[in-house]
């Protein structure tokens, strides 16, 4: 029988990814046309570059939570080669702490401005602000809630391999 969380949490990440995808996608798109709009006699739109913008922000953190739980984030591994697997388990266990304690932060701030940019829209699109700050707010949440449960998992069980499968541990 298969583990429905761990179904979900494959759900999540499809989704968050497609997020990312499209953002990306977006972004290319419309840099490509801010540079061919500049070279061609075309009518300038203007609302490119700040929708650009936009998608570089959603493509960021709606990416963040992925890469936590994938271990794809910029790191420092030189803990990691340390004889002692005690030691490593710990300071990864204490980081993974340390980033599901800023997510948070960072998390209640967001929503924060979710909750009182409602009035502001964006210059040139006219978009609601507390719109942009949403996909924002959702990718801080993600990070915060797979950061508090790879730090359990870490606690747990053992730093995951570098090339593990899901569940894999060095121990």
């Amino acid at each position: 029988m298969r583990d429905p969380g761990k179904r979900v949490v494959q759900l999540l990440t499809a989704v968050e990814l497609t997020i990312g995808c499209l953002a990306g996608a977006m972004i290319f798109v419309l840099v490509l046309f801010q540079a061919v709009q500049r070279y061609l006699p075309l009518p300038q739109v203007v609302w490119t570059g700040e929708l650009s913008q936009f998608a570089l922000v959603w493509l960021t953190f709606a990416a963040a939570g992925v890469l936590v739980t994938r271990n794809g984030h910029i790191a420092l591994q030189l803990v990691d080669s340390l004889p002692s697997p005690v030691v490593v388990r710990v300071v990864q266990t204490l980081a993974m702490v340390l980033v599901a304690l800023i997510a948070a932060a960072f998390t209640w701030a967001c929503w924060e401005l979710v909750s009182s940019a409602g009035f502001l829209t964006s210059p040139a699109l006219g978009l609601p602000m507390s719109w942009v700050y949403a996909v924002v707010l959702v990718g801080l949440v993600s990070t915060t809630v797979r950061a508090a449960v790879g730090a359990v998992q870490v606690a747990r069980n053992g730093v995951p391999s570098p090339d593990h499968d899901e569940g894999e541990v060095v121990r």
